[in-house]
């Protein structure tokens, strides 16, 4: 069975962000899981994938540590909280004195994962309004 359309999305948001070529990205989708095209992946090829991409020579995505799974995972907390782009930023400057994810260390991406996580956790419950 072929891959949803925001499964397919995350496979190319991911290439793009590891800065792979195509040819670099056909060969990892061939090694990986058996075929040269993204819609051809099915469920456990998608699985395959995002584990090698996780554990890639890409992993780090700058030079604080910063990785590719915790960016990935913040900009899923983040559209988990219905917040746009700015609401984000503003959150980013606020409390962590940063503008963009990708200037984040690791050690400050992973405060920023915890506080988005007790943020969604005590909206779900009703503690907090948007």
């Amino acid at each position: 069975m072929a891959l949803d359309r925001k499964k397919l999305a995350v496979i190319h948001i991911v290439k793009r962000e590891l800065g792979l070529t195509d040819d670099e990205y056909r060969d990892l989708l061939q090694r990986e899981t058996g075929v040269r095209s993204a819609k051809d992946i099915d469920e456990n090829g998608f699985r395959r994938l995002m584990r090698s991409f996780a554990a890639g020579r890409h992993y780090r995505i700058n030079k604080y540590g910063l990785t590719l799974r915790q960016k990935l995972f913040i900009k899923h907390l983040v559209e988990d909280l219905g917040w746009d782009e700015r609401h984000f930023s503003n959150f980013l400057n606020k409390y962590y004195k940063k503008t963009a994810i990708d200037v984040l260390t690791k050690k400050e991406a992973s405060k920023v994962i915890e506080s988005l996580k007790n943020i969604l956790k005590h909206r779900e419950s009703g503690q907090v309004n948007s």
